[in-house]
């Protein structure tokens, strides 16, 4: 399923002054749950709560093609994460990417994104 993007900016905001951050090598991860989640939950056909991706790549990083395959990869890490872990719903998620992604490959931000995920407790328990 392909991921539900945050597309305000004020949510952006809100996450980097009231959400927790992990720092990784290649990314930072920053998470807050999403107020409006239930009510997502209605709309979306599969009436699942649903996480909130935003993806931050600077300008510092490189020009516009640099740029969009960092966040090509950054995707597609999180989409292995998604398909491999089981994790929590509800929450908006903003990964921003450091310098050394630029040469990074997507095994090594599927790492960062797991350590993030351990640290901050996104993992769903079992059950």
């Amino acid at each position: 399923m392909k991921p539900v993007a945050i597309s305000e900016n004020h949510l952006y905001s809100k996450v980097y002054k009231h959400g927790r951050k992990f720092v990784g090598r290649c990314i930072v991860f920053y998470i807050l749950p999403d107020r409006k989640a239930t009510a997502l939950k209605k709309s979306n056909p599969e009436k699942i709560k649903i996480n909130r991706l935003g993806i931050t790549v600077t300008r510092k990083i490189g020009g516009a093609v640099v740029r969009s395959r960092v966040k090509r990869i950054i995707r597609e890490g999180w989409r292995l994460v998604n398909m491999e872990y089981r994790l929590k719903c509800g929450f908006l998620v903003v990964i921003v990417a450091r310098d050394s992604a630029v040469t990074a490959k997507t095994e090594d931000i599927k790492d960062d994104l797991i350590k993030a995920c351990k640290k901050l407790d996104m993992f769903d328990a079992i059950s």
